[in-house]
């Protein structure tokens, strides 16, 4: 990833949420020296600062949707931000912010693929499958529905964002480090024909062969998309999230995700999102992100000559 160029971009939000705090996430990451670590990578850095949008209502759900409004302007500014940023020529990454945002972000990454022809490959790491729909969602968190959104299961104001309903494909993701699927959004996934790396799946072949799986069939052309829950990870490693499901993948496994994505060279876009502050100890949740994502850009734990 040496002379890239990226743009953080923050979105400082729990809007999506059920839970307060997420929205403090961006400078959390730019305080545990995210520009440092890419810089140190060789990675030119421009910190566009944080998008504004509206405050959390803390309302209750209306017809299955907590705060649709509020998420929907939340998402068009990172949908503007994000496809600026592609336009320029950088490497965006969403600083969030809860995942909800990545509904904006996603939909403006397949709009610029749509217009360039560009195959697109979305690697979604998170402990939650994150396709429930209005009439599944125990909560009404939109938080736990960005994938259905972008799949075209969900409001139209946030399924039409970047302009085709669907944005993307089921076929154009895979999901990595699965662990806490409702019953009813699991059976929308398999019908929708999600392919899902769970858990078990990283046990039984471990996880180089998981990416070796999630990677394949991508041409160099392709655009590939990482979205970054931060609860993918083991709560062990990583408890600054309000959403922790025991079981994720250990710090070696997530180093050794990252390095078999950044091998690739297809990194294009990049969302970070889910990390609570209020949660964490001593920012210590942070520090690995910032530790992950300089991976994803090219740092190595490697000692072997390649």
């Amino acid at each position: 990833m040496a002379g890239r160029k990226v743009t953080l971009i923050g979105a400082p939000t729990d809007v999506g949420a059920g839970s307060r705090g997420a929205s403090m996430g961006p400078e959390a990451l730019r305080v545990a020296g995210l520009r440092e670590a890419l810089e140190a990578q060789a990675v030119e850095v421009g910190d566009a600062g944080n998008l504004v949008g509206p405050p959390n209502p803390v309302a209750p759900p209306v017809a299955g949707y907590r705060h649709l409004a509020e998420v929907t302007a939340w998402c068009r500014a990172v949908d503007g931000a994000v496809y600026a940023a592609l336009g320029q020529g950088t490497l965006p990454i969403l600083l969030g912010g809860d995942h909800c945002l990545a509904i904006g972000s996603i939909s403006a990454v397949a709009r610029r693929c749509r217009e360039r022809g560009r195959p697109l490959r979305v690697l979604w790491l998170d402990a939650h499958a994150d396709f429930n729909t209005a009439a599944l969602t125990p909560s009404g968190n939109v938080h736990g529905m960005p994938v259905a959104c972008l799949c075209g299961h969900g409001p139209a104001e946030l399924t039409g964002l970047g302009g085709r309903v669907p944005a993307l494909a089921p076929e154009s993701i895979r999901q990595i480090g699965i662990r806490s699927v409702d019953p009813g959004e699991r059976r929308l996934v398999h019908d929708v024909g999600l392919e899902v790396f769970d858990m078990r799946y990283v046990d039984e072949t471990g996880m180089r062969q998981t990416l070796v799986r999630a990677l394949e069939g991508m041409t160099p052309d392709t655009h590939l998309h990482v979205s970054f829950d931060v609860d993918f990870l083991d709560p062990d490693i990583a408890p600054g999230v309000a959403t922790t499901v025991p079981g994720g993948p250990s710090y070696r496994e997530a180093q050794l995700c990252m390095e078999m994505i950044a091998d690739t060279g297809l990194l294009a876009s990049l969302d970070v999102v889910e990390l609570n502050p209020a949660y964490d100890v001593r920012n210590r949740t942070a520090s690995v992100a910032v530790d992950l994502v300089a991976s994803l850009f090219g740092k190595s734990t490697l000692m072997r000559r390649a």
